[in-house]
């Protein structure tokens, strides 16, 4: 819980998606069939997954972003989810004749994931809401990297206010996106750090990114980890905790959440890792993408089990 006694408001901006997942025994080959054991339907896309998790894990979230047409079925589906969660979704932009992403996610046995997804170009012209609107009483700001088209200026005013930008970045980027310095902390995953840098090694690829930006770099690596650079711009690692994972989908959106909640909170960077890293690892050992976020006494109690 924040200092004040007043859990700390975050604004995560995203695009969010209907996911449909189904478990399979192996991912069929191309132009062949398989069955699933399983169907579910959720809601998801990135931001949205660690909005879920903030939410669950005790702060106050408000979601910002495109989504489809009014008369659709799947931003309904989607909006009453949030709801359930206590999402405030009063800034979430509505675009006429435009369709809200839908996924087929497959799920093996071992958690991991293959996934398609469609996401309407209209959805990047959207307008957010005004900044005064938007930031008011926020403590941190969650973007997907995807969203930079629509979001550059709003993450410059709030670095501007001294509120945090953390990016959950799970794509390439271009040395010269602006996203790099607009960002107070960049979380990238391995391979996409390694895409961006160019450089196959997660830590000299993060020691080549901090020549072009001041944020702070992480990169997380499933099973493997955390590895990121302290003040001195040494490398350091925040191992992750050993589970049986069942379904990894999510799993860098939960730590995304937690890790932003974490510094929401006043907690110091290597903290706010590990209560991410615990997050994440609950919610791999149980099916449901990120509504399988755990809640903050899980988290607590599997931090206190391993001191």
């Amino acid at each position: 819980m924040a200092v004040s006694g007043i859990a700390p408001r975050i604004l995560c901006i995203g695009i969010p998606v209907r996911d449909l997942t189904f478990r399979v025994e192996v991912v069929p080959a191309r132009g062949s069939k398989a069955n699933a054991s399983h169907l579910a339907e959720l809601c998801g896309g990135n931001a949205l997954n660690a909005a879920i998790a903030i939410a669950r894990l005790g702060g106050r979230v408000s979601f910002a972003g495109p989504m489809g047409d009014a008369r659709e079925t799947s931003s309904g589906f989607i909006l009453a989810q949030m709801a359930q969660e206590g999402i405030d979704t009063s800034h979430i932009v509505r675009m006429p004749d435009v369709t809200t992403p839908v996924s087929a996610i497959m799920i093996e046995p071992s958690g991991e994931r293959t996934l398609t997804i469609y996401r309407d170009p209209g959805l990047w012209s959207v307008q957010l809401p005004k900044a005064d609107e938007l930031l008011a009483d926020c403590r941190a700001v969650l973007v997907e990297s995807r969203c930079g088209a629509f979001c550059s200026d709003l993450c410059a005013e709030a670095r501007r206010r001294g509120i945090a930008v953390i990016f959950g970045v799970d794509r390439a980027m271009s040395l010269q996106d602006g996203l790099l310095t607009a960002a107070s902390h960049l979380l990238f995953a391995s391979e996409q750090v390694q895409e961006t840098a160019e450089i196959a090694d997660d830590g000299m690829a993060l020691q080549r990114l901090a020549r072009l930006t001041p944020a702070f770099l992480a990169a997380t690596r499933g099973p493997l980890g955390t590895i990121w650079l302290n003040e001195a711009g040494e490398l350091e690692e925040t191992p992750a905790f050993p589970v049986q994972a069942v379904d990894t989908l999510g799993a860098g959106d939960v730590f995304h959440g937690a890790f932003t909640l974490g510094l929401a909170e006043g907690g110091n960077v290597r903290r706010a890792l590990r209560f991410a890293s615990a997050a994440a690892a609950l919610k791999c050992t149980r099916h449901g993408g990120g509504m399988a976020a755990p809640q903050r006494v899980e988290v607590e109690e599997f931090l206190r089990e391993r001191p």
